[in-house]
């Protein structure tokens, strides 16, 4: 019954929780952001395709499980003699956090506890049985992350170790078998999914990351049958069962298993450190001269470049300019981005610097330098979408068409640095598509890690973080 109300309450509150988290509404009033609105346009939801780590896994192992709070037990039983049972479990892992997630798990073993391993060897004495009990067990269980939960905010470097902490409840059946002079017979069997049959669990488990892919995990639980009866000691408070006063026979499980990570991409959500991305930005900022430069003569032309440096004094409002204050002109044909019709293609004055009569325009300078993703992601990023935005002008004013050319960095295999950069490149593609560029003006092509901004860096160097990210990139050339 209480099993039944927990899956009801469960089914309950999953789809408040997802709709609460699928929300994109925007405030427009003007009054500061609060909980259920950001108060930026640049809003997406949180779907399956923007997810950048994986979150699911597979886990196995086995082990020992020792009766200890019980009538009979495995260690140090009567005489001393210690008699040891197997386990085995398979979970199927889902992070919800970094921190958090949830674990359903099957657990099959046997215990042994007594005077004597029933399995080997026969009772001796009046009074000193030996049982064996064979159980099956199906939990839930919370699985938390104390390595990602306790970890410092200025510790950057990666770790291998993480410390976890379990605790749920589930159904339990079993088989008690106890065995003295009066020879071996079934004391008690409990079948799963009854009232009876719940249990709880709780315990530790320290993980080693083998790789992307695989953890190791060594994991000691502790196992609140709630039954009086689970060692074999009989039923009722008769017999062997008058040894102890305690109703609830308890076991220790330690074991020894495998996790197998599920999923595309390169790193596991509960290995992840959610600052990690901050730590290299921040880098990056220190490699760059923050010096303030006092601008003495002004600016006359409000083009952005002081006056003391700059070779354009008159430069047209509204217009590009290089770091000189001269106003860009990206195909040198004489007429500035600001008036030319066709940016990236050259042509005469007179036709506001597009070209004349017909034939193919070839023409390899790059329009823009391009956008950046993040690590194993062909999201495009909101702060990209004004670049874009300028992309699409250019290209729907010039008479050429162009490549849309995705990039990698080094990381990961040649194949897979393929694949992603065209979904890099086709997103880009699509979205340009949406915003009112003609699809026959666009060609994408993905490059992988062949087309580097920054060459230097390839797997047997160790690039800067940002060096990295540059190569992660779309830009545009004209075909």
């Amino acid at each position: 019954m209480k099993l039944n109300l927990a899956s009801i309450a469960l089914a309950l509150v999953l789809p408040t929780a997802a709709f609460a988290q699928d929300s994109i509404a925007v405030t427009s009033t003007g009054e500061y952001p609060n909980t259920f609105s950001s108060g930026s346009a640049n809003v997406s939801p949180f779907t399956q395709e923007s997810k950048r780590f994986n979150d699911w896994a597979v886990s196995f192992g086995a082990g020992v499980p020792l009766v200890q709070s019980a009538d009979l037990t495995s260690l140090k039983n009567g005489n001393g003699t210690n008699v040891f049972g197997y386990s085995a479990y398979f979970s199927v892992d889902k992070a919800i956090t970094h921190a958090f997630g949830l674990n359903l798990q099957y657990d099959r073993g046997e215990t042994r506890q007594g005077w004597f391993n029933t399995k080997s060897d026969n009772a001796t004495a009046a009074g000193q049985p030996g049982a064996r009990t064979q159980y099956d067990a199906i939990s839930l269980l919370g699985d938390v992350n104390f390595s990602n939960l306790l970890r410092r905010v200025d510790n950057k470097s990666p770790y291998r170790w993480a410390l976890h902490g379990y605790a749920g409840i589930g159904t339990l059946a079993y088989r008690a078998y106890l065995e003295d002079l009066g020879g071996q017979r079934l004391m008690t069997e409990v079948k799963p999914f009854k009232l009876t049959s719940l249990f709880g669990q709780a315990g530790a488990g320290l993980k080693y990351k083998i790789s992307r892919r695989l953890d190791l995990e060594g994991r000691l639980m502790y196992v609140v049958t709630g039954d009086d009866e689970f060692d074999g000691a009989g039923k009722g408070q008769t017999g062997y069962n008058l040894r102890e006063d305690q109703i609830s026979d308890n076991f220790f499980n330690a074991t020894l298993g495998l996790s197998l990570k599920l999923g595309k991409h390169q790193s596991h959500l509960m290995w992840h450190d959610p600052l990690q991305e901050i730590y290299y930005k921040l880098d990056v900022l220190e490699q760059r001269n923050q010096d303030i430069e006092v601008c003495k003569k002004g600016d006359g032309d409000n083009d952005g470049v002081c006056d003391d440096w700059d070779r354009q004094l008159d430069t047209p409002a509204g217009a590009r300019v290089d770091g000189a204050g001269v106003a860009l002109d990206t195909d040198l044909d004489g007429v500035i981005d600001l008036y030319d019709k066709c940016v990236t293609v050259p042509g005469p004055v007179e036709n506001n610097g597009c070209p004349t009569g017909q034939g193919l325009v070839n023409d390899n300078t790059r329009v823009l330098e391009g956008i950046e993703f993040d690590l194993d992601s062909d999201r495009i990023l909101p702060s990209n979408t004004p670049i874009l935005n300028n992309a699409a002008n250019y290209i729907n004013s010039s008479g050429g068409s162009y490549n849309v050319v995705g990039g990698t960095d080094t990381r990961a295999s040649d194949a897979y640095n393929m694949n992603l950069s065209q979904r890099r490149a086709n997103n880009v593609k699509n979205y340009l598509i949406q915003n009112g560029v003609e699809g026959s003006k666009l060609n994408a092509v993905g490059r992988g890690e062949k087309d580097l901004k920054y060459p230097e860096c390839n797997p047997a160097t160790k690039c800067p973080e940002w060096k990295n990210r540059a190569n992660r990139r779309v830009y545009f050339e004209a075909r």
